[in-house]
């Protein structure tokens, strides 16, 4: 970001400085470029971001440098987290992946193309800077009116409640189509209690992924000698095997013992623990100049890291599975349809 920005600058004092190809120009750095906004590097921009599920990244995040940052501004502010329930976006063709942060999160989190993320928060921002509920007041009378104030509902509850409906195998099976085409609508579930205690468990686990315990996988080495010999790292595999619930690291290590459980639990096209050797796998950045000047990432450097996270999501995934199929034999009056509000009527914001 210190040569994008860099380049910015000269650019902008020279519209045919010869480094201008160096960096990527979007309509929108094109549109800053001709308004003569000038930029500085500021560490404060650095931030964390859930870059898709189970792996963050750091994001320099600024509403100059990076493209179509829509209501993210005004949903996480500096210092403070946010929970958020991510969802795959309307128009997909790929059936409902629900997942959650408390950071910011990137528009592919879910699926890159057709069908971006969105993120339904808990709270949001003004432009001063005061955090307000993201669940109205009026989707809260909602839900106090139908159950009654025996129940003691929060807006909080609601938001964990939401979150259990949309993991809730009868409620995607029965409107999957419908939730390929619109913004999900929630019904009223008996039993509301244990619907939103489901739903704070799952936040629970999907949020706080990396401090979970971690699975007992059983890891077996056998030592690459040919290629310790010539001290390269081992060539990288990072492929599973569900029939035989093993998963290869790399031609030294392998992961055994991984619970058929996990990977039934699926965020889109892939389950948790694929996402993660997918985005550990060493690529060939497209961009030339990150490809010449800052391609420096080396699995075997990752190697431990990504062998504790494998086991966190284990932990994740089944438990996750565990409370999905609770809910398959949990009590529904009627037709799920039945009462059912739209949630965007129920929150402010995106």
């Amino acid at each position: 970001m210190r040569h994008f920005i860099s380049v910015y600058e000269d650019v902008l004092q020279s519209l045919d400085h010869s480094d201008r190809d160096t960096i990527k120009w979007d309509r929108e750095l094109e549109k800053h470029l001709k308004s003569r906004v000038t930029k500085t590097f500021e560490d404060q921009s650095i931030r964390a971001v859930q870059f898709r599920p189970f792996t963050k990244r750091w994001v320099y995040f600024d509403r100059h440098l990076n493209g179509m940052t829509y209501q993210l501004p005004s949903l996480f502010k500096v210092g403070e987290n946010n929970p958020t329930i991510t969802i795959l976006g309307i128009a997909s063709a790929n059936p409902l992946a629900v997942f959650s942060c408390d950071t910011l999160f990137d528009l592919g989190q879910l699926k890159n193309g057709n069908g971006g993320t969105q993120g339904v928060p808990l709270y949001r921002y003004t432009s001063s800077g005061e955090r307000v509920d993201n669940i109205t007041d009026w989707g809260l009378k909602q839900f106090q009116t139908h159950y009654g104030k025996a129940e003691k509902i929060c807006k909080e509850d609601i938001f964990h409640y939401v979150y259990a409906v949309l993991h809730d195998p009868f409620y995607r099976e029965k409107y999957a189509m419908n939730l390929k085409r619109e913004f999900p609508r929630i019904p009223f579930y008996p039993g509301f209690g244990k619907w939103a205690n489901w739903g704070k468990r799952l936040m629970e686990l999907h949020i706080g992924y990396e401090t979970v315990e971690p699975w007992p996988l059983k890891r077996i080495d056998a030592p690459d000698e040919k290629a310790r010999a010539a001290s390269v790292s081992p060539k990288v595999v990072l492929k599973a095997d569900k029939e035989t619930c093993v998963i290869r690291l790399d031609v030294e290590t392998q992961l055994s013992g991984i619970p058929v459980e996990a990977w039934t639990y699926r965020l889109g096209n892939r389950s948790g623990l694929e996402w993660v050797l997918d985005q550990y796998r060493e690529k060939t950045p497209k961009d030339s100049t990150i490809r010449e000047k800052f391609n420096t990432y080396r699995f075997a450097d990752y190697k431990e890291k990504v062998i504790d996270l494998l086991m966190r999501v284990t932990r994740v995934s089944v438990e996750t599975m565990e409370i999905v199929e609770a809910m398959r034999s949990a009590h529904r009056r009627g037709s799920a349809d039945e009462n059912c509000d739209g949630l965007s009527e129920a929150l402010d914001g995106p």
